[in-house]
């Protein structure tokens, strides 16, 4: 990867939705050679795709809460139980696996706290093989989707 397609990927951050003539004329270069090196870096999954960054205040989910989770048991099959079940549910918009205790960290959006409870509840715990989870609630988010540095 040259300074040329860390430009691309600086400006694809910036606005995905530009057309290849407006990326190529910011990075200047032709249309062509712009067009093959986005498609080049997209067929390596360096760009991984496209999608509108959405205001989760404006769609109704105004609470954030970071949940952390403990597995009761670390083996290869409770693992891969516990993270084949995380896309199920939709109100998980991030989830890592971590080193030590506690096991994950998952980022959790929900309309107010009594859906945050009742999502909990219902699901959180539910989930397969969690021995414990503790969460936090986020008070304000200072940096949300941050362009990744292209240093």
């Amino acid at each position: 990867m040259d300074r040329v397609d860390k430009k691309i990927l600086a400006e694809l951050q910036q606005d995905g939705r530009q057309s290849l003539t407006e990326l190529a004329d910011r990075v200047g270069l032709s249309l062509s050679p712009c067009h093959r090196r986005v498609r080049a870096m997209e067929d390596a999954g360096v760009i991984k795709g496209y999608r509108a960054q959405l205001s989760a205040s404006e769609i109704g989910l105004n609470f954030s809460s970071l949940v952390f989770v403990t597995l009761r048991e670390g083996h290869q099959k409770a693992v891969a139980d516990f993270e084949d079940a995380l896309p199920r549910v939709p109100y998980i918009v991030q989830a890592q696996r971590l080193f030590g205790d506690p096991d994950y960290l998952l980022m959790v959006v929900t309309a107010d706290l009594p859906a945050f409870q009742k999502l909990y509840d219902d699901e959180l715990s539910r989930l397969p093989n969690v021995q414990r989870l503790t969460s936090t609630l986020v008070m304000k988010h200072v940096i949300i989707d941050r362009p990744l540095p292209l240093e």
